[in-house]
Formats: C-alpha cells, sequence, structure tokens
C-alpha cells in the first residue's frame, strides 16, 4: 500500500489541536478529575445545553452531559452501543471557506455543517466533515481577536 503524502495544494496550513468533546455521564466526577488532576481551568459554560468549557492550555476540552441538548444528539452513554468523543477539532490559518469547500470536494468530502463556533481561540468560523470512519472532525478557523 503506497501513502500519499501531503500535496502542495492544501489551502491551510495545521495550526493545533483546538478542542475535543467528551460525553459524559457523571459530570462532577469528571469536572474533579480535570480541575484537580489535570489543572484545568473553567473556561465557559452553557449549562442549558450540557456545555462545560475547561481551559487546557492553549486548548480547551469540551465536557457534554449526555442528558443535556447536545449530548443528547449522540445516542447512549460512552459504551459498546454509544460514543465517547463527539467530534474533534483541528485548528487552521488561513480560514478560506471557499477554498477550504473546493479542496473537501475534490475529494469528495461533504461538509455537514458551517458557521461561527466558540473554541479555544474564540468565536470564529468553522466546517465539520466525517473522516471515511465516519469520526466527525471540525476544522477551526482563528478567533475574531486573532485576526
Amino acid at each position: 500500500m503506497e501513502i500519499d503524502m501531503p500535496g502542495d495544494n492544501i489551502p491551510f496550513s495545521m495550526a493545533g489541536l483546538d478542542h475535543i468533546v467528551l460525553r459524559v455521564s457523571n459530570l462532577q466526577t469528571m469536572l474533579a478529575f480535570y480541575h484537580d488532576v489535570l489543572g484545568c481551568t473553567d473556561e465557559r459554560t452553557q449549562a442549558e445545553i450540557g456545555l462545560f468549557q475547561l481551559r487546557a492550555g492553549r486548548s480547551l476540552i469540551d465536557l457534554v452531559t449526555i442528558d443535556g441538548k447536545l449530548g443528547a444528539a449522540g445516542g447512549a452513554a460512552a459504551g459498546a452501543e454509544g460514543r465517547n468523543l463527539d467530534h474533534f477539532a483541528l485548528a487552521i490559518s488561513p480560514f478560506d471557506e471557499s477554498a477550504i469547500r473546493a479542496h473537501l470536494a475534490h475529494h469528495h468530502v461533504e461538509i455537514e455543517q458551517s458557521g461561527p463556533r466558540y473554541g479555544a481561540e474564540g468565536e470564529g468560523s468553522s466546517v465539520y466533515f466525517r473522516d471515511p470512519e465516519g469520526n466527525l472532525i471540525e476544522l477551526k478557523g482563528p478567533g475574531e481577536q486573532s485576526v
């Protein structure tokens, strides 16, 4: 099997991981772990949709309760019948949506959603699509204050 090397025509460069979203059954236990064991700090809370964002250096770890609005969309709690990882986000620059759309279309990748989202650098543009095994990936542009 031959592995293709990255091409010169990719319209962005990878900046790193923006955030990871974990679906959780026991929010208090998870918050305690990420605060006490890993030293994360609270970044932003949207309890009405079950979203609790923690700062992890330059990145975020989002905890989403499985019984909240966001978490319920992922089905059952992690286990044989459910997934724990909602999606992962890759920080990219620049964020030229038309070039990104053309690049993904060239590779027969359909964008599922796009628009402004809050991430480690604040509110910024993003697009969501799936890898060949169904994992949801977000390409996240710089936050507005970063531009």
